[in-house]
C-alpha cells in the first residue's frame, strides 16, 4: 500500500509533468497480456518520431538483427511485440520528460545529469542481462531508465526542500539516506508512487523499489531488480569515470547482487561501449558529449583489469599464509629456501635458517587451554614480524614450531637479530583470563651456507642442520640459540 503522504503530495502538485497520448495508450498496451501486433503498430504510428526511433533501433548493432526493417510492422515482427511496446514506452517517457516544462523544477536540478545518469542506466542494466543472457533484456532497459524516476518526482513536489540535499550529496546511497531522515521516505518509495500514478506494470516499478533494498539470494539466477540495482553504480562511474573508488563500490556491488566478478564486469563495459551509439541515437542525448567516450571505456577496463589481478593476488597471498598467525605456510616456506638455496649456491651468496620452538609450549595448551595456546603462538608471531625484514620469510613451521629463512645474511650478521628475537619473546606476557599471565621462551637452531663450503646439497640438508642444533639448544637447557657445527 503507497504510503498516503506520497499520494498527497503527487496528486496535488500541479508542475508534476503528464504523459502524452500515446504515452498513456503504450502503457495500456504494456499492461494487457493479450496485446496483438496490429494495435501496438496502430498507436505507435500516431507518433511521426516514435515510429521513426523504432525504425532505428530495430535495425541497430544492439538488437543484432539480420533483416532490415523500412516499416514499422516490420520493426515490431523483428522485435517482438513485448520488446517493440517496452522500448516504445522507454523514449516516450524519456522524451516526454525530457521536452517538457522545466518551471517546477529547483534551480541547481541538473536535467542534463539525471537524463545521461538514466540512460547510462538503462544501457547498463540491458548489457547486464545480455552478459547474463537473461530473458528480460528489453525490462531491464525501461527498468534501468526510471529507476531513479522519484527524484525527479521530489525535485517537482519538494523544491525547496530538496534542493539543498542535492547541493549537500555527492553520492546516491547518502543521498537516499537523507531523504529518508528528512521526509521519512526516500526517492525509491517516491518513485514507485509515481510509476503507480502513471499505470506502469507493477513488475516495472517493484523491480525500481527492490533494487534500492539489500541483496537477496544469488541461487536462482539474476533477477531484474538485481541487474537494475548494479546498473545504478556503473552509471555512477561513467559519470564520474576518473574516480577510482567508484569502481571498488561497483565491483562490490555487482559481486553482492548478482555475484559477478570483475573480470566479468569488463565483458559489461564491452558490450555497453558497442550499444552506446544505439542508446544514445534512441534517447536524443549524449552521454558523454565532447568527452571521447571510447577513452572512457578503455580506463574502466583497465581499472576492472587491475582490480581483478589486486584481487588474485590477494587469494594467493591467503593461500600461502598460516591461518592463525599470518605467517607464511609450510609449503611456502619449502618453495623460497629451495629457490635461495639454489642462488646461494649459483653466486655464492650466503644463507642463513633459524627454526624457532616455543619450550614447554604442550603443557601450556594442557594447564590453560588451546585458544590460549593459540593467542600465544599469534603473539610470538607477532613479535618476530616487528623486528626482521622485508625480504626475510617467516614461516610456521608446525605446531608451536616457526622459522625464519634470512638470504644474503652470514650466520655473523644473524647473530643479533637471532638473539633479540630469543629475548623479546621471553619478555611476552601473555594475560589470561584477567587472571593468569603466561611466560614462554624460544630454543632456535641456526645454520648457515655460506663461504662456498658446499657442506649442503640440497635445502632439505640445511633443515636438517636447523633441526640438529635446535635439538642441541634444547638439551642443553632450553631458552637458548645454537649454531649449526659438523661436530654436532
Amino acid at each position: 500500500m503507497l504510503d498516503e503522504r506520497i499520494k498527497k503530495r503527487l496528486d496535488f502538485c500541479t508542475t508534476l509533468p503528464t504523459l502524452p497520448a500515446v504515452a498513456v495508450k503504450i502503457i495500456e498496451l504494456a499492461n494487457d497480456p493479450d496485446a496483438d501486433i496490429g494495435t501496438a503498430c496502430q498507436y505507435i504510428s500516431l507518433d511521426p518520431v516514435l515510429s521513426a526511433k523504432l525504425l532505428k533501433a530495430a535495425n541497430a548493432p544492439l538488437y543484432k538483427s539480420r533483416r532490415v526493417a523500412t516499416n514499422v510492422r516490420q520493426a515490431v515482427s523483428i522485435l517482438g511485440t513485448h520488446s517493440v511496446i517496452v522500448i516504445a514506452l522507454s523514449f516516450s517517457l524519456s522524451n516526454s520528460l525530457m521536452k517538457g516544462s522545466r518551471s517546477g523544477y529547483p534551480a541547481n536540478f541538473n536535467h542534463d545529469i539525471f537524463w545521461r545518469r538514466s540512460i547510462t542506466s538503462a544501457l547498463a542494466s540491458r548489457a547486464l542481462g545480455e552478459k547474463l543472457a537473461v530473458s528480460f533484456l528489453d525490462d531491464l532497459l525501461l527498468a534501468g531508465l526510471i529507476q531513479e524516476i522519484g527524484i525527479l518526482a521530489f525535485a517537482v513536489t519538494m523544491s525547496a526542500e530538496y534542493a539543498q540535499i542535492q547541493l549537500e550529496t555527492l553520492d546516491h546511497d547518502t543521498q537516499l539516506k537523507t531523504e529518508r531522515e528528512t521526509f521519512g521516505f526516500g526517492h525509491d518509495e517516491m518513485g514507485y508512487a509515481l510509476l503507480r500514478k502513471w499505470n506502469i506494470p507493477d513488475f516495472i516499478a517493484l523491480s525500481c523499489i527492490a533494487s534500492h533494498s539489500h541483496p537477496g539470494p544469488k541461487n536462482h539466477g539474476p533477477t531484474l531488480q538485481s541487474c537494475v540495482a548494479v546498473s545504478r553504480y556503473l552509471a555512477d562511474y561513467f559519470l564520474c569515470p576518473h574516480d577510482n573508488n567508484k569502481i571498488n563500490i561497483l565491483v562490490e556491488a555487482a559481486y553482492d547482487w548478482l555475484g559477478m566478478t570483475s573480470e566479468e564486469l569488463i565483458d559489461v563495459v564491452a558490450i555497453m561501449e558497442k550499444g552506446l551509439g544505439s542508446i544514445e541515437d534512441l534517447f536524443d542525448l549524449s552521454i558523454y558529449g565532447s568527452i571521447d567516450a571510447t577513452t572512457v571505456m578503455a580506463e574502466a577496463k583497465e581499472l576492472l583489469m587491475i582490480h581483478n589481478l589486486a584481487k588474485v593476488k590477494d587469494l594467493e597471498e591467503k593461500s600461502q599464509r598460516d591461518g592463525l598467525t599470518g605467517a607464511y605456510n609450510r609449503l611456502y616456506f619449502d618453495d623460497t629456501l629451495r629457490r635461495e638455496f639454489n642462488l646461494s649456491a649459483q653466486y655464492n651468496l650466503p644463507l642463513t635458517v633459524a627454526i624457532i620452538d616455543l619450550d614447554y609450549f604442550k603443557q601450556i595448551n594442557d594447564t590453560y587451554g588451546h585458544v590460549a595456546g593459540d593467542s600465544l603462538l599469534t603473539a610470538v608471531a607477532f613479535t618476530i614480524f616487528e623486528q626482521i625484514r622485508q625480504d626475510d620469510t617467516f614461516s610456521r613451521f608446525g605446531g608451536e614450531e616457526f622459522a625464519l629463512i634470512l638470504p644474503g645474511t652470514t650466520l655473523d650478521a644473524s647473530r643479533n637479530l637471532i638473539e633479540r628475537l630469543k629475548d623479546s619473546i621471553a619478555k611476552i606476557n601473555l594475560k589470561v583470563d584477567n587472571e593468569f599471565v603466561i611466560n614462554v621462551t624460544a630454543s632456535i637452531g641456526v645454520v648457515s651456507n655460506e663461504g662456498g663450503t658446499n657442506l649442503f646439497r640440497v635445502p632439505l640438508d640445511m633443515i636438517k642442520a636447523a633441526d640438529i642444533a635446535l635439538y642441541a639448544a634444547k638439551n642443553s637447557g632450553r631458552n637458548r640459540i645454537v649454531e649449526w657445527h659438523p661436530s654436532l
